[in-house]
């Protein structure tokens, strides 16, 4: 949207009808989200001259028209101080240092005005990969929700795959940290605890609960807990590591949560000496006690090992058998099973697919196809062969983020005739990979990748990672002299 303002406005009349036609600035984005999801940092995305060009001659004849605004670090000064916004009601911030972000809110006399009297829809993103977490954070989160009084949908650092920063709930100071307006959130947090603690009494309004957890234990929730979640309606939870305290955690949560009329999990589930959650199970331990619900939305894979008892696991008819009957939507699964160890995979999931992501798939992956998915992470202690990356640049077509974890180079080395095709991959993390599969994605005779600069800043970011940086360079060397011959 920068580029098209930038580059014809003021061109002809025409070109002015176009581009700032009233349905294309109503939502004014003056970011490059390409950039953005790269985990390069960038220091910005769009060049000084452009924002100020913008700022100085375009923002005066369009500002009454913005209904929804978002702005990176460098250019919010320009952008807010240019013009107002009397029609604003939904801001993202992103691309933000948490350092700058927090001094902003605090001192920005601009933006504190708008968050207090305006905004009701606010998005934010910081500068943070997956995992890290700060007392800032916090500060961030808490000053906020004091700052915007009419505040009713807020998505705090859940907006991009490759950085979700974790809220970490432990430093929210106990007073200020409070919203009577606020019905939607969207959230990363450490534990299933933090999750707990938006719920005790700081969010009275909340009614939906979209909530990425980044691991799952602590202390048991009693199962016939008279504490009732009574005013959720949507309730989200998503987690990318395996849990061994479903049963003892997620189970009796969901079990408060009378009300809800939706409901959407991806879960990871490890088991000792039991067997795989099916459509039984859902029904019986928590999806009985919502008599509201319209939508259940799930993924769940159980993880089972059978070391002491000698448990006889489901077959894959008995998982589809056990959620006939019950109200279910279409159902798909799949098992793979290991009699000498005694150990099996269950996965489930709702159909059609609606999830934008795909965490841990393995050597197991029986095929299907996934339109929505854009981030796939993969993981096993088995190597991964050509045929099956081939398998998921069919089944995932629009895939954009793949992020593998395998330490064991692929057996079969020959060059193959299929060629791997992501047309669409924009960041392809190899950190904890070995360094042939640097080899079979980078190199020509075996994959073809879309040779955008974006992509290449990927590359780059693999040597800054994990990857080998001389052997980065000689793959690319050999690319190329491949596209030479």
């Amino acid at each position: 949207m920068v580029e098209v303002l930038y580059s014809l406005v003021d061109v002809n009349r025409r070109f002015d009808r176009l581009a700032l036609d009233s349905l294309y600035i109503n939502n004014l984005n003056m970011t490059d989200t390409m950039t953005i999801n790269s985990f390069i940092e960038q220091p910005c995305s769009i060049d000084a001259e452009v924002i100020s060009k913008i700022s100085e001659k375009i923002l005066p004849r369009i500002h009454s028209q913005v209904h929804k605004l978002t702005i990176e670090e460098f250019s919010i000064k320009p952008i807010l101080l240019a013009v107002n916004y009397p029609q604003l009601y939904s801001l993202s911030l992103i691309n933000f240092q948490e350092e700058m972000l927090y001094q902003h809110l605090t001192d920005d006399v601009i933006l504190r005005d708008l968050l207090t009297k305006q905004i009701t829809h606010l998005n934010i993103d910081i500068k943070k990969t997956i995992g890290q977490r700060t007392k800032i954070v916090s500060k961030i989160f808490a000053l906020i929700l004091s700052l915007c009084k009419k505040l009713t949908v807020f998505n705090f650092c859940h907006m991009f795959p490759t950085r979700k920063c974790i809220l970490p709930i432990c430093y929210l100071p106990s007073t200020n940290c409070m919203s009577l307006t606020l019905v939607k959130l969207t959230i990363t947090v450490s534990s299933l605890l933090d999750c707990l603690y938006l719920f005790d009494g700081c969010l009275d309004s909340l009614s939906t609960l979209i909530i990425n957890v980044s691991y799952i234990f602590g202390p048991k929730i009693p199962k016939y807990s008279k504490k009732k979640f009574l005013k959720l309606r949507c309730f989200s939870l998503s987690s990318p590591k395996l849990t061994v305290d479903y049963d003892d955690l997620i189970v009796p949560l969901l079990c408060q949560m009378v009300n809800l009329e939706e409901l959407k999990l991806y879960l990871l589930v490890q088991r000792f000496d039991s067997t795989y959650i099916d459509g039984i199970q859902l029904y019986d331990q928590f999806l009985v006690y919502m008599t509201q619900l319209k939508k259940f939305t799930f993924n769940i894979k159980t993880n089972v090992s059978n070391n002491f008892l000698r448990v006889k696991l489901p077959s894959n008819e008995d998982i589809q058998h056990s959620f006939i009957g019950r109200g279910y939507q279409q159902v798909t699964s799949y098992i793979h099973y290991d009699s000498i160890e005694n150990k099996g995979k269950c996965l489930i999931y709702s159909v059609p697919y609606e999830f934008d992501y795909f965490f841990n798939l393995d050597n197991s992956f029986q095929g299907r196809i996934f339109y929505k998915v854009r981030y796939l992470t993969m993981d096993d202690t088995i190597p991964f062969e050509h045929k099956l990356f081939n398998i998921i640049s069919e089944d995932f077509p629009f895939l954009e983020f793949l992020r593998i974890s395998n330490n064991y180079s692929p057996k079969v080395k020959e060059h193959s005739l299929t060629l791997i095709t992501y047309p669409y991959l924009t960041l392809l993390d190899l950190q904890n990979a070995h360094d042939d599969y640097a080899e079979l994605f980078l190199l020509r005779k075996n994959a073809y990748l879309p040779l955008s600069d974006d992509f290449e800043r990927s590359h780059i970011g693999l040597t800054q990672y994990g990857c080998c940086c001389c052997s980065l360079r000689q793959i690319k060397d050999d690319c190329v002299k491949n596209n030479k011959k």
